[in-house]
């Protein structure tokens, strides 16, 4: 196998003192199908994500890296291994646990937006207070307020999502996934489809939520536009990290990518 650390500059990231994770993975193993034939989505895959920090997940078509975050935002369970979340084991915890800790520490945002077509802008990004049977408190509602005027949502909050772009559906997406002040938000691929100047803004957003409120991002891309824009980047081939970056220009991903997929071949 040919050795990518040595054709890519890699700056491995040092171990963080436990408080400083807001999610760690501990020797995780993913498995699917029947114990006679498993296909090994991951494979002890052990990790952890900085509080305050802005991570891109990436690798070739089937490394496990879309796997990895379903299993760390607990969307999946793991065949073996351990998940803490803000110090939460949640690993075992059963649906209604799980349910309420994404509900309440945990912001998504996806490719395909996911907005409920029959609420309009304010009801969407108000829908994770609504199923949790709560109301914001007055500073969680000043936030908010905030969060909808610099994504420029505050003129549209009774549209729903037919009338809205592409990009604004996503900002909608962003508005909602920050709302509750997550300890973590995930992002699946959340540019993949947008226009090139749509995305760049969208990525400028989640940029600027890490810079400005200490915002943790966890985001699976393609993209090495996309990859660029984080303070450190996780790259999987066969169900394993391969390489923990710092950041990197778009043209350095891309080169490691390349090399992982004619590795991968």
């Amino acid at each position: 196998m040919n050795d990518i650390s040595q054709q890519i500059p890699l700056v491995r990231s040092t171990p963080e003192p436990p408080s400083d994770l807001v999610v760690s993975a501990h020797h995780v193993v993913k498995q699917y199908g029947d114990a006679a034939n498993p296909v090994t989505a991951l494979g002890g895959v052990s990790l952890g994500l900085k509080r305050g920090a802005f991570t891109a997940i990436m690798g070739p078509s089937g490394s496990g890296k879309s796997t990895l975050m379903h299993v760390m935002a607990g969307l999946d369970t793991v065949s073996s291994g351990e998940i803490l979340l803000a110090g939460q084991r949640i690993t075992g915890m059963n649906d209604t646990e799980l349910t309420k800790l994404r509900r309440r520490q945990i912001g998504f945002i996806f490719q395909a937006f996911n907005l409920v077509p029959t609420l309009d802008v304010l009801g969407n990004v108000m829908l994770p207070f609504e199923l949790d049977g709560r109301t914001p408190t007055a500073a969680e509602q000043g936030r908010i307020d905030t969060i909808l005027a610099t994504l420029g949502l505050a003129n549209r909050l009774t549209h729903r999502p037919h009338e809205l772009s592409g990009g604004q559906q996503q900002r909608v997406a962003i508005a909602r996934a920050l709302a509750t002040s997550p300890d973590i938000v995930f992002a699946d691929e959340p540019t993949g489809a947008l226009d090139s100047r749509t995305s760049r803004e969208v990525l400028g957003l989640l940029r600027e939520a890490v810079n400005s409120s200490g915002q943790s991002i966890a985001m699976v891309t393609h993209d090495p536009v996309a990859a660029s824009y984080a303070d450190r980047i996780l790259f999987l081939a066969d169900g394993q990290i391969v390489l923990d970056s710092a950041a990197m220009s778009p043209e350095q991903v891309s080169r490691t990518m390349l090399n992982l997929e004619q590795v991968s071949a």
